[in-house]
């Protein structure tokens, strides 16, 4: 299990990560828009959204830190654009943390499966901290 830092940008992202990798010495990152993802006709995707960053990853100095910028629309709050993001290769462990801090808390997804992983959901406990959970499989997917 790892407990991995994610911040979101009001449509910077991908220069702030790209800036990130490049004082750390990093490789280019790979990045992931909302556009690179699969389209649902139901919801169709504001072409405002389509080259925004959906996630990024670097791995700095032993520690991932993902990125994203936040869609259209959504709150965004500089300082309050951080949240821990448990992922596990346990799916029992995934669930049993996301169902003990929602108590008191507020979902914003609950658990379920994504295009990313067979179990993601992200909620804000009773303390005001965001958190994002993701079952890890193995597999890549982004």
């Amino acid at each position: 299990m790892s407990l991995d830092v994610y911040l979101n940008f009001k449509g910077n992202c991908r220069e702030a990560v790209e800036f990130y990798a490049s004082v750390f010495g990093l490789e280019k990152p790979n990045i992931m828009t909302f556009g690179d993802n699969p389209q649902d006709p139901s919801y169709p995707l504001p072409e405002e959204a389509k080259n925004l960053v959906m996630h990024a990853r670097l791995s700095i100095s032993g520690s991932t830190v993902m990125f994203s910028d936040t869609f259209p629309g959504m709150p965004f709050v500089a300082g309050n654009n951080i949240s821990l993001s448990l992922v596990s290769s346990n799916l029992v462990e995934v669930q049993n943390a996301f169902h003990k801090l929602k108590e008191g808390g507020k979902v914003g997804m609950e658990l379920q499966e994504t295009f990313w992983s067979k179990c993601y959901g992200n909620l804000e406990d009773k303390f005001g901290i965001q958190w994002q959970f993701n079952y890890d499989s193995g597999e890549t997917v982004y």
